[in-house]
């Protein structure tokens, strides 16, 4: 009799359990973190998937190709500009809704413009809209980071950044897809035009969604407003545990930066063609992604934020090798099943690495934050977090036409392990 009461117990305390689960990814603020997500993510990967796939069939070198990389510097120095969204609202919509607004009508239209210009003719012109891009797409990442981070409670990061990292990486289907495959059929103004409708549905949200109910004082000096989110960090946590967090943020995804800076530069050179991509990126990349990010978010629910990181980098660092593996393999004279099996099984293991380790790496800043400093130390954080993509991955290009593809993802994989090292030291496993 004690043990059927034991087993109808437990088995009740399970069925909460997965109840609580359920309800937490159904809820309003997780898809509020999938529109978002989604909305930060696009223009990232037209800048990071379709504008290389562009620029290289239209005959530019991989050199250029790689310093492009350099119009997205706005990402990695947004801390500059984030006080500012931090304590000033731009209309009636509120402090985050009325930045976000303008920056999601700015990005519509330069993508929509992208195309009306020629590499060959004009490609001073688009390194300057490429910044733009950059630009508005930084200042629309620092409000959505402090969006969700004042909206989620503390136990729902986990889930909520993972489901907005899954958002992110999906929205990367579009020009990395969608975009490659229409390119094959359509001049490539229509191409971009297309793509820049896909941040209509950013604009809805942004007009319907809530404005956050945290409002903290406006300091009313400019040294309060730049420097008091700085003090906080230090106050917390310390000058030595503040210079690990951000040699940590530096080295955690400095690998498979690398590795995926290159990437539909490195397929094209593979002998894959846009519309090999495009449709094996479509499929083999939605599924890992959405896997990932729900057993991700629920995993980072069950076991916290600092166990994830330790698995979830093991898991990325780990997808760098599917680069070196194919690079080995190819280049392909001829693009048949066996070839496309292979792209797909690179692209799928990078989709589900880099979607789970950067789901935990974003849940780590956002709980590094302070909410009445959200947008500003968010920032700070991300933006060293996008140093090595900014800088470090403008050289890339040089760096592959030295070491060739296969070396250079093997370096990718050892600058990879710095940051799995400094895990003992900023989120131990058992604490």
């Amino acid at each position: 009799m004690i043990n059927k009461f034991n087993n109808n117990h437990s088995s009740k305390n399970v069925d909460r359990v997965k109840a609580s689960y359920i309800s937490a990814i159904f809820s309003r603020n997780m898809l509020i973190c999938v529109l978002t997500g989604f909305a930060s993510g696009l223009p990232f990967f037209v800048l990071l998937q379709l504008l290389p796939a562009w620029l290289q069939t239209e005959g530019i070198n991989i050199k250029t190709i790689s310093a492009f990389t350099l119009t997205q510097f706005p990402y990695t120095c947004k801390f500059l500009w984030s006080p500012l969204i931090d304590n000033f609202a731009l209309s009636r919509l509120g402090r985050r809704r009325s930045w976000m607004i303008i920056s999601q009508l700015v990005l519509f239209v330069f993508i929509a413009l992208m195309g009306l210009f020629s590499p060959q003719l004009n490609i001073t012109l688009i390194a300057v809209m490429s910044f733009a891009i950059a630009l508005f797409s930084a200042t629309q990442d620092i409000v959505i980071d402090a969006y969700r981070r004042e909206l989620l409670t503390d136990s729902q990061l986990g889930l909520g950044n993972s489901i907005h990292i899954y958002a992110y990486r999906f929205s990367g289907l579009v020009p990395g897809a969608l975009s490659l495959v229409l390119s094959e059929y359509l001049p490539w103004s229509s191409v971009y035009f297309i793509t820049a409708l896909f941040m209509l549905p950013a604009i809805i949200t942004t007009l319907i969604i809530p404005e956050p109910t945290h409002n903290p004082s406006h300091p009313k000096t400019i040294e309060a407003i730049f420097f008091e989110p700085l003090i906080d960090l230090l106050h917390r946590h310390g000058l030595k545990s503040c210079l690990l967090i951000l040699a940590f943020i530096f080295f955690y995804k400095l690998g498979d930066s690398m590795a995926t800076s290159l990437a539909t530069s490195f397929y094209l050179q593979m002998g894959y063609s846009k519309l090999n991509i495009g449709l094996v990126a479509k499929n083999a990349a939605f599924w890992p992604s959405l896997i990932g990010s729900i057993l991700g978010g629920i995993l980072m629910f069950k076991i916290g934020i600092n166990k994830a990181l330790w698995l979830f980098g093991v898991v990325q660092l780990t997808s760098i090798f599917g680069f070196v593996w194919l690079s080995i393999e190819g280049p392909f004279d001829h693009i048949e099943y066996p070839e496309l099996i292979k792209l797909a099984i690179v692209i799928a293991f990078e989709a589900l690495g880099v979607g789970l380790g950067t789901a935990a790496f974003v849940s780590f800043i956002a709980r590094t934050t302070n909410p009445a400093y959200t947008a500003t130390q968010f920032a700070l954080f991300t933006s060293f977090a996008s140093i090595p993509r900014t800088l470090i991955n403008g050289s890339s290009g040089h760096i592959v036409a030295i070491l060739g593809w296969t070396n250079f993802f093997w370096l990718c994989a050892l600058l990879g392990i710095p940051g799995m090292i400094l895990l003992f030291k900023v989120a131990p496993w058992r604490s």
